[in-house]
């Protein structure tokens, strides 16, 4: 038997498809998608714009309303679905604080990869220069509970949101 998971996180750096996999899971699953971009204050939209990495501090305020976003979705019945970088394995506590038996979805792939999707996508807030710093912040969920690592680099957005929904439905309530 596996532990329910009430709400998915799909994260991972900039350019690896946390969005488009998470609008294709909720299709799929027929949850809630909630993105986290949506919820950045102005100021941490004008910092990234200006190519000036989030500091922990600038994140904080910022994970403290997507918990409030998971909770009322979980309280209105919702299973919801997260979009949010969750770069660091402190973000991600700070979201197993708030929704206990939250899972996570990582999304790797390389610099390469995400710096230049990054550059092709139209219209988004996150210049490329800011891959590096990233990579930089980025802490691995390696054996972190109840998380599933897929490979974003090989698979496209319609096989991840698959793996992702077999994935959960494993951890569907009884």
């Amino acid at each position: 038997m596996h532990t329910p998971i009430p709400a998915l996180v799909i994260m991972g750096v900039a350019g690896c498809g946390k969005s488009s996999v998470g609008q294709a899971l909720c299709r799929l699953s027929g949850a809630t998608c909630i993105e986290g971009d949506a919820f950045h204050p102005a100021e941490n939209i004008r910092k990234m714009s200006a190519g000036i990495p989030l500091n922990d501090e600038d994140r904080d305020g910022w994970l403290d309303v997507l918990c409030k976003e998971l909770r009322r979705a979980i309280a209105a019945g919702q299973r919801p679905v997260l979009s949010c970088s969750a770069l660091k394995r402190s973000y991600r506590e700070h979201l197993r604080s708030a929704v206990p038996g939250v899972g996570f979805v990582y999304l790797e792939l390389t610099p390469a990869v995400a710096a230049r999707r990054v550059a092709e996508r139209p219209g988004h807030f996150m210049p490329a220069s800011m891959i590096d710093s990233q990579f930089a912040t980025l802490e691995p969920p390696v054996d972190e509970p109840l998380t599933l690592v897929l490979d974003a680099s090989r698979q496209d957005i319609p096989q991840l949101a698959a793996a992702a929904h077999q994935w959960w439905r494993q951890h569907e309530p009884d």
